[in-house]
C-alpha cells in the first residue's frame, strides 16, 4: 500500500475541455520543469497559469503546481520572485471566489484557508469554467480521506538513516524512571485495548490494585480512562497520575472501588492528602454532571483535595486562535496592537495552562502525589502532565527526551490528533477541531525563552513539529489513539517524523544548551513575562521573516563553524605529520604527539 502511486489526473473526465487543451496540458506536464524537488513517492497532478493575490505585494502572475503532497506556486516575472510551498495537509478549506458574472479584476478564483495561520487567494480567467479542474483536484487531494484516497504518509517512499519509530519504548522509559517498584507495577490488562480503547497497551498502576479492581474503576471513569501513573519522582516517589472525570452525574453517584483506588495511590508514598487537579473551570465541571460526568467530591474522596485550574475547553481555544489569526494575518494590526492581542485572550490561556502545570510540578517537588484530569483526559490533561514533566525532568528537555515525552503523553495516551486537526477531512466546521497541541508547543516555546540554556533543542524543532502536525507527510500525528494506529498499520506503512529529525539532529540543537540534571524549572506565568510567538504566528509576513534569527545566536553559530574549520585543519596537519614521508620526526616525539581528539578536547571557543 505504501508504495502505491496516484495517476496523473485525467482531464478527459471533464467534458467541457476539448482535446487540444488536454494535449497542451499533457505537453506542459512533460516539458515544464518543476521548481521544487519532489519527495520520493510524490507525483505531479496538474499545473496551471494563475494569478496569486499576494497580500503583501499585490497580484502576481505565475504557475501553480499541484502534486499529491503539496501546492507549489512560483511567480513568472516578479522581482524578487514569489513562491509558495504549501503541504496539502495544511489546507483546511477550499472555496470558490466569485461567479461567472462577477465584475472587477481578479474577482473570480479560489480562496484557500490554511491551518498554519495563512490564507491564499488565486484568481483565474472567467471564461470556460477555468477553475473547475483545479478546484476539483485541490479538493480531492487536500482532503483524501473524504474521497476514499490514502493520506500522503502512506504514499511516501522516503528513507532515512534512523528509524524514528524506535525512539519511544514504553518499558525502557518506565525503567528509566525507576519502575516498577514495591508500590507500582506494570500491567498488560489493556494488551488488546479491552479495558480502554484510547489508552496504550502498557500501563503502570498501584501494586495493591488487582486486575479486577481496574475493571471496576474503568466503569466509573469517562471512556474507561482510569487513573494510571505517568511519571514518578526518583527521590520522594511522588507520582503524576492521569485519567478522565468520574461519572458522578446529577444524582451524585458513588463508586467505592474508585474511591479506594485513589486512596491506594495516596498511600503509595505516604502523601497526607492526594491532590486532584481538575483542569476545568468549576462551573464547567458542575455542568458536566448533566451529561453524566462530574468531579470528585470532598465528602466521598475524604483524603483528597480538589483544585480547579480554570482552563477553558476546546471550543474556547479554537475561537481564541481564530481571533489571533485575524489580527496577525495578512497584516499586523499595529495601531491598537496591545488591546487587539489582549482581546484574543490567547496569551491569557497560555498563562493558565503554564500556571496549572507549575502547580502540579511544585506539588510533586514537595513530595505529594497528584491526579490530573479534565473531561476525557486527552486535551488539557496532556498539556498539564507533559509541561509539568518538562519542568521536573531534565531528560525531557533533551532532543530525544522531548520526542519521548510527545510520544508518551500525547500520542500513546490518545490525544485526538485526527479530530483536533482534521487530517485529510473536508469538514472544516467540525466542532472537534481545536489547537490544543499548538497551544502546548507555544507553552514549551515560552519556557525556552525564559530558560535559554536549559533545552537541548531549538525553536526550529518546535516549528518543524507544528508544520508536520498538519502536513500528513509522516505518520507520527495521524489518528486519534494507539489502537487506531495499530489498525491502520502506521508504524509499518509510514515514516516517523523523528526519522527526519534524528537524521539531521544538528539542525535542531540549541548552541546555548547547558545540561543541569537536577534543576526544576519554574517559568513565570504572568502576562508581563509572556510573549506572542512572532516567528511562528507572523512568519508569513516578509517583514518578520527577515528578522527571525537573533544576532547573538547567528554570531555564536559563526564561531562554532570557525572552530570546526580550525579543528579540521588541525587534523589534516597531524595526519600529514604522521605519514611515512615525515621521517624527520623521531620515534620519541611521534609517540608523545597528542592525537587529534586529544587536541580537540583542549580547544575552547571564546564567546
Amino acid at each position: 500500500m505504501a508504495s502505491a502511486s496516484i495517476p496523473v489526473y485525467n482531464r478527459s473526465n471533464n467534458p467541457l475541455e476539448n482535446s487540444s487543451s488536454q494535449n497542451a496540458s499533457r505537453e506542459s506536464l512533460k516539458m515544464e520543469p518543476l521548481a521544487v524537488t519532489l519527495l520520493p513517492g510524490e507525483e505531479r497532478v496538474i499545473d496551471k497559469d494563475i494569478m496569486y493575490i499576494c497580500p503583501f505585494s499585490g497580484p502576481v502572475k505565475g504557475k501553480v503546481f499541484i502534486t499529491n503532497y503539496r501546492l507549489y506556486f512560483k511567480s513568472a516575472d516578479a522581482d524578487p520572485s514569489v513562491t509558495l510551498n504549501v503541504p496539502l495537509g495544511a489546507i483546511g478549506r477550499v472555496e470558490k471566489m466569485g461567479g461567472a458574472s462577477s465584475r472587477g479584476e481578479n474577482s473570480y478564483g479560489l480562496d484557500i484557508t490554511c491551518k498554519d495561520m495563512r490564507n491564499l487567494r488565486f484568481a483565474l480567467k472567467q471564461e470556460g469554467h477555468s477553475r473547475r479542474d483545479i478546484f476539483d483536484i485541490l479538493f480531492r487531494y487536500a482532503f483524501p480521506l473524504s474521497h476514499g484516497l490514502l493520506l500522503f504518509a502512506y504514499l511516501s517512499q522516503e528513507k532515512y538513516e534512523e528509524n524514528g519509530w524506535s525512539v519511544y519504548k514504553p518499558m525502557e522509559e518506565f525503567r528509566r524512571q525507576g519502575l516498577p517498584t514495591d508500590k507500582w507495577r506494570i500491567t498488560f490488562i489493556n494488551d488488546n485495548y479491552e479495558l480502554c480503547d484510547t489508552y496504550p497497551t502498557i500501563l503502570v498502576v498501584p501494586f495493591k490494585a488487582t486486575e479486577e479492581d481496574l475493571r471496576k474503576v474503568s466503569t466509573f471513569r469517562s471512556r474507561g480512562r482510569i487513573p494510571v501513573l505517568s511519571w514518578i519522582h526518583r527521590e520522594n516517589q511522588a507520582v503524576i497520575c492521569r485519567c478522565s472525570q468520574p461519572l458522578v452525574g446529577m444524582s451524585g453517584k458513588r463508586n467505592k472501588d474508585d474511591e479506594r483506588y485513589l486512596e491506594v495511590i495516596r498511600e503509595a508514598n505516604g502523601t497526607a492528602k492526594l491532590t486532584i487537579y481538575d483542569a476545568r473551570p468549576s462551573v464547567n465541571a458542575v455542568a458536566n454532571k448533566a451529561t453524566g460526568g462530574g468531579y470528585e467530591g470532598d465528602d466521598t474522596y475524604q483524603n483528597a483535595e480538589l483544585v480547579f485550574l480554570d482552563i477553558h475547553n476546546i471550543h474556547v481555544m479554537r475561537e481564541s486562535l481564530k481571533k489571533l489569526k485575524d489580527i496577525v494575518y495578512p497584516n499586523v494590526e499595529e495601531s491598537h496592537w496591545l488591546s487587539s492581542l489582549e482581546s484574543t485572550h490567547w496569551l491569557e490561556h497560555i498563562k493558565l495552562v503554564l500556571s496549572g502545570a507549575i502547580q502540579v510540578a511544585d506539588k510533586i517537588s514537595g513530595g505529594n502525589s497528584v491526579v490530573v484530569h479534565c473531561s476525557d483526559g486527552w486535551d488539557r490533561t496532556a498539556q498539564l502532565t507533559s509541561l509539568a514533566m518538562l519542568m521536573l525532568d531534565s531528560h525531557y528537555r533533551t532532543l530525544r527526551g522531548f520526542q519521548v515525552l510527545l510520544e508518551k503523553e500525547w500520542i500513546s495516551f490518545g490525544h485526538k490528533f485526527a479530530s483536533r486537526i482534521g487530517h485529510g477531512d473536508k469538514n472544516h466546521a467540525d466542532q472537534d477541531r481545536s489547537p490544543i497541541f499548538v497551544q502546548f508547543i507555544d507553552c514549551v516555546w515560552q519556557m525556552t525563552k525564559q530558560f535559554p540554556t536549559a533545552f537541548e533543542f531549538n525553536e526550529r524543532l518546535l516549528m518543524t513539529i507544528l508544520d508536520h502536525l498538519f502536513s500528513c507527510r509522516f505518520g507520527t500525528f495521524l489518528y486519534n489513539c494507539e489502537s487506531a494506529r495499530d489498525t491502520n498499520e502506521v508504524r509499518s506503512k509510514t515514516v516517523s517524523l523523528w526519522s527526519l529529525v534524528n537524521s539531521d539532529s544538528t539542525s535542531y540543537l540549541n548552541p546555548f544548551y547547558t545540561p543541569e540534571s537536577s534543576r526544576v524549572l519554574y517559568p513565570v506565568a504572568s502576562m508581563r513575562h509572556l510573549e506572542l510567538w512572532v516567528t511562528y504566528y507572523i512568519r508569513w509576513n516578509p517583514r518578520i521573516r527577515q528578522q527571525q534569527q537573533s544576532p547573538v545566536e547567528q554570531r555564536y553559530m559563526e564561531l562554532l563553524a570557525l572552530r570546526d574549520e580550525y579543528l579540521k585543519k588541525l587534523e589534516e596537519l597531524q595526519l600529514t605529520d604522521s605519514s611515512p614521508n615525515s621521517s624527520h620526526l623521531s620515534n620519541s616525539s611521534a609517540s608523545n604527539a597528542a592525537s587529534p581528539t586529544q587536541h580537540i578536547n583542549h580547544l575552547h571557543t571564546p564567546f
